[in-house]
């Protein structure tokens, strides 16, 4: 399948929940996830794995601010970008190699699922670029995100759900931190960018 040549991006929302729900599918994208991931203790996690990991990002969804953005090639749903204020995954405040780089405010990018008909066909970039376009409009400065470099081409895409270093490279981030070889701290300032 072809990417369209105009992608659309929305903010998830409850008026395009189902949308999420229809490009997640039964399982929630990995295993019960439904990008709860990083906003749960490894115990809180395991305990609402499935149902209650929906319905704890479908609260978010209701919210005020959306928990990240959904990309549609015509009506289609395609592809998600979670996108928040770093203290709201606290499972990065609990890693070693993730750990902040410094005080400075910042919003994370924590994860991506792409339907696998559009994989491999620069549509991750697109909505990176779509998620911190959001950002700034919610008075972000700096987004940073959590890539994987992988030591291969044929890396399997379903490990890949923190982007790509490549993916990032193509969205205008630099590499700030590298405390681990395959794993490093990307940054987009974006305070002045015009976007």
């Amino acid at each position: 399948m072809t990417v369209a040549k105009k992608l659309t991006f929305r903010p998830l929302s409850s008026d395009n929940w189902k949308d999420f729900e229809q490009l997640f599918g039964e399982r929630g994208a990995w295993g019960g996830c439904w990008c709860m991931h990083w906003r749960l203790t490894p115990r809180e996690f395991k305990a609402r794995k499935g149902g209650g990991n929906r319905q704890a990002m479908r609260r978010l969804a209701r919210s005020e601010r959306a928990p990240g953005i959904l990309a549609y090639d015509a009506e289609n749903p395609i592809g998600w970008c979670a996108i928040a204020p770093r203290e709201e995954y606290s499972a990065l405040d609990r890693s070693r190699v993730l750990k902040p780089i410094d005080d400075q405010p910042v919003w994370s990018v924590s994860c991506f699922y792409i339907d696998k008909a559009y994989r491999r066909q620069g549509v991750s970039v697109k909505l990176l670029d779509a998620a911190v376009k959001y950002a700034k409009s919610n008075g972000a400065r700096i987004v940073e995100g959590y890539p994987v470099e992988p030591k291969k081409d044929n890396y399997p895409a379903v490990f890949a759900w923190t982007g790509t270093t490549k993916t990032f490279k193509r969205a205008k981030f630099q590499e700030y931190v590298r405390r681990s070889s395959t794993r490093p701290i990307m940054r987009r300032e974006i305070g002045r960018d015009a976007l």
